[in-house]
C-alpha cells in the first residue's frame, strides 16, 4: 500500500528528476524555433507543487497529499506539456478522495482518470505524444493491478510499458522519425515515472540540488530586524506578517515552516534559537501564515500590516501589468460587463494592446510561457463580469483554459495564436453586441489574419527534408516553417511576398528588440517600393524578444 508520506516523496522525486534532466528533454524538441521547451515547462509545473508538498506532514493520507499536489500543479501549469502533466496528476486527486492509503488498483484508477481528462482537455489529441505514452501505461496498469498487489513490482511493470510506448512514438509521428528522436513529453513522463518508482522501491527520493546562489550572510535572532527592514521594494503581496513562535517540545524543523510560507508569499525570513522562532512574510493570506506557525508552538506578538494602504497604493489601477512570476497585481471586483487580458512581450506590443483596450497584460510569449496562476491573477485584476483572454501563442492556450474554472467571474479564452491575431480580435470587439455575437465576430476577425514571423534556429535540425543549422534565419507563415535564410531582412521580404495576395490591403511590420532602426527602415523601404502603391504599410517598434519581425497581412 502507498501511504501519504510515500506518495508525497514519490512526487517530490518526480519533480527533482525532471528539474535535473529538463535540458535533455528540451533537446528532443523537433521544431528548431526557440520556444518554452517541453522539459522546462514540465519542470516549472512540477516544481510549483514541490514547496507545498515539502511542508506537508507525514501523517497526511494519500487523498490529502493528492489534493495539495493537484491544486498546486493546476495553478502552476505552463505550456501544453505542463498543463497535460498537471491534468494527468489530477487523476490521483479524483481517485484518492477520502483514502488514507492507496492500493495498486487505486493507482491504476488514478492513471486511468488522469488520461481520460487529458484526452478531453486537448481539442485534437495527437497520437505519438505524451498522451499515447500515458494512455498505454494506464491500460497496462489497469490490466495487471488486480493480480499485482506489490506496489514496487506493479509500478516497475507500468514503467516498462511506458518506455515501450515511448519507443513507438516515432512510428506514429513522422516528424519524430525524420529527426531520429522520441517524443519529448513522453520522455518526460517516463522519466518522472521511474523517479516515483525509486521511492516505491524504498530507494529514497531522486536527489537534485538547485544551482547554488551567491551565499548570503546568515540571519540570526539579533539581525532579524535589520534584515526585515531591507524589504522596501515593490509591493507584491498585501500583508506584512510577523510573529514569534514559542516552540513546543519536539516541534518540526523550522525549514518546513519556511517552505510553506514561501509557497504563499515572499520576503520570507525564519530564524530560530533554542526557544523561539521569529517569522516575517509578505502574503495575501496572513491567517494561513499564523495558522501554520501554531503547528510549531504558541504564538506571541503577531503583527499584520496592509502595505498597500501604508504606501497609498490601495487606489484601484486602470491598467495592471502582471509579470510572469505572478507578481504586482491587485484583485478587483467587477465594474463593467466586459474586459480583456492579453499575453504579450515587448514594450511596444504591450502599449498596442493597452491602446486597443486591454485591461491587463501578462508578460510572456515564446520561450516564457506564463502559468495558469499568472493568467488567473490578471483575470482577477480585470474589473469586468466577463473577461476575454487572448493567449497569442499556441503553447499558452491550454494554460489559459485552465484558469477558466478557477476564476470568480466568467472567462472566455479566444484561441489567438499570434500577436496580430490578438490585436485583430481586440479591435473587432463591439461592446453593444451580445456575448455570443461578439465572441463570433472576434473569432472571425482573428482567423482572417495572416501572420508571418521571422526568428532564428535554436538548434541544428532537419525539418521537412531540409537541413537547418543553429542560428539560421527562419520564416514562418501562420506557424508553419516556410523558408530558411541567412539574412533576416531578406527572409522578411520573401515572407511578405508569399503572404500578399490580390485581396490584401494592409501590411503591418512589428519590429523586434534585436533589430536596428537602420535594418527596420531598409525593410520598410523595400516593402514600400514593391507594395506601397496599392497597400497601406505600417512599421511599429514592438520590442519583442525572439522574433526579429512579426508581420500581419490583412
Amino acid at each position: 500500500m502507498v501511504s501519504g508520506k510515500i506518495l508525497r516523496d514519490a512526487f517530490i522525486s518526480a519533480a527533482n528528476c525532471i528539474a535535473a534532466n529538463k535540458k535533455d528533454i528540451d533537446a528532443l524538441n523537433v521544431f528548431p524555433v526557440p520556444d518554452g521547451d517541453t522539459g522546462t515547462n514540465m519542470s516549472m509545473t512540477l516544481g510549483s507543487a514541490k514547496a507545498e508538498l515539502s511542508a506537508a506532514s507525514d501523517s497526511l493520507g494519500v487523498g490529502e497529499i493528492a489534493k495539495i499536489m493537484s491544486g498546486a500543479l493546476l495553478r502552476g501549469a505552463r505550456g501544453n506539456s505542463g498543463v497535460i502533466t498537471s491534468i494527468l496528476f489530477k487523476g490521483y486527486d479524483k481517485a484518492f478522495k477520502e483514502l488514507k492509503e492507496a492500493s495498486t488498483e487505486d493507482l491504476a484508477r488514478a492513471m486511468e482518470l488522469g488520461v481520460e481528462r487529458a484526452y478531453k482537455a486537448v481539442m485534437k489529441p495527437t497520437e505519438g505524444t505524451i498522451l499515447t505514452v500515458s494512455r498505454l501505461a494506464a491500460e497496462k496498469a489497469k490490466q495487471i493491478a488486480p493480480d499485482t498487489p506489490d506496489v514496487a513490482e506493479f509500478w516497475g511493470i507500468v514503467c516498462d510499458e511506458a518506455e515501450r510506448a515511448l519507443e513507438t512514438t516515432p512510428e506514429l509521428l513522422p516528424t519524430l522519425k525524420k529527426a531520429g528522436v522520441v517524443d519529448a513529453g513522453g520522455k518526460g513522463f517516463c522519466m518522472y515515472m521511474r523517479a516515483m518508482e525509486q521511492v516505491f522501491k524504498g530507494e529514497g527520493v531522486y536527489e537534485y540540488k538547485e544551482p547554488e546562489a551567491k551565499p548570503a550572510e546568515p540571519v540570526t535572532i539579533e539581525t532579524f530586524a535589520s534584515v526585515v527592514g531591507e524589504f522596501d521594494g515593490e509591493i507584491t503581496f498585501t500583508y506584512c506578517t510577523e510573529y514569534i513562535v514559542h516552540k513546543s517540545e519536539g516541534c518540526d524543523d523550522s525549514l518546513k515552516l519556511r517552505a510553506y510560507l514561501e509557497s504563499i508569499g515572499d520576503c520570507v525570513v525564519v530564524v530560530e534559537d533554542d526557544e523561539i522562532i521569529k517569522v516575517h512574510v509578505h502574503t495575501n493570506n496572513p491567517g494561513l501564515a499564523i495558522e501554520k506557525g501554531l503547528e510549531f508552538g504558541s504564538i506571541n506578538l503577531p503583527k499584520i500590516e496592509n502595505m498597500r494602504m501604508q504606501h497609498e497604493a490601495a487606489k484601484k489601477p486602470d491598467k495592471v501589468t502582471v509579470s510572469s512570476s505572478n507578481k504586482a497585481y491587485v484583485s478587483v471586483p467587477p465594474e463593467k460587463p466586459y474586459g480583456f487580458v492579453a499575453v504579450a512581450a515587448g514594450d511596444g506590443i504591450e502599449a498596442m494592446f493597452r491602446d486597443a483596450g486591454a485591461d491587463c497584460i501578462v508578460k510572456g510569449g515564446q520561450t516564457m510561457n506564463p502559468s495558469t496562476q499568472d493568467i488567473l491573477a490578471a483575470v482577477q485584476a480585470t474589473p469586468a463580469e466577463t473577461v476575454f483572454v487572448l493567449p497569442n501563442n499556441k503553447n499558452i492556450i491550454m494554460a489559459a483554459e485552465q484558469a477558466v474554472k478557477l476564476a470568480d467571474r466568467k472567462v472566455c479564452v479566444l484561441q489567438t495564436r499570434t500577436i496580430p491575431q490578438g490585436l485583430s480580435a481586440l479591435l473587432a470587439f463591439d461592446p453593444d453586441a451580445d456575448f455570443n455575437t461578439m465572441r463570433s465576430d472576434m473569432t472571425q476577425a482573428f482567423e482572417r489574419v495572416k501572420t508571418g514571423q521571422v526568428t532564428f534556429a535554436a538548434r541544428d535540425s532537419e525539418f521537412d527534408g531540409q537541413q537547418i543549422k543553429n542560428g539560421e534565419i527562419l520564416a514562418l507563415e501562420n506557424g508553419k516553417l516556410t523558408l530558411v535564410e541567412t539574412d533576416m531582412n531578406k527572409a522578411a521580404y520573401r515572407l511578405i511576398k508569399r503572404m500578399v495576395d490580390g485581396d490584401s490591403e494592409f501590411i503591418t511590420i512589428i519590429v523586434g528588440e534585436d533589430v536596428t532602426d537602420a535594418d527596420a527602415e531598409a525593410l520598410r523601404e523595400r516593402v514600400n517600393e514593391k507594395f506601397g502603391s496599392r497597400m497601406d504599410i505600417t512599421v511599429i517598434r514592438g520590442g519583442q524578444p525572439v522574433y526579429y519581425y512579426i508581420i500581419s497581412v490583412e
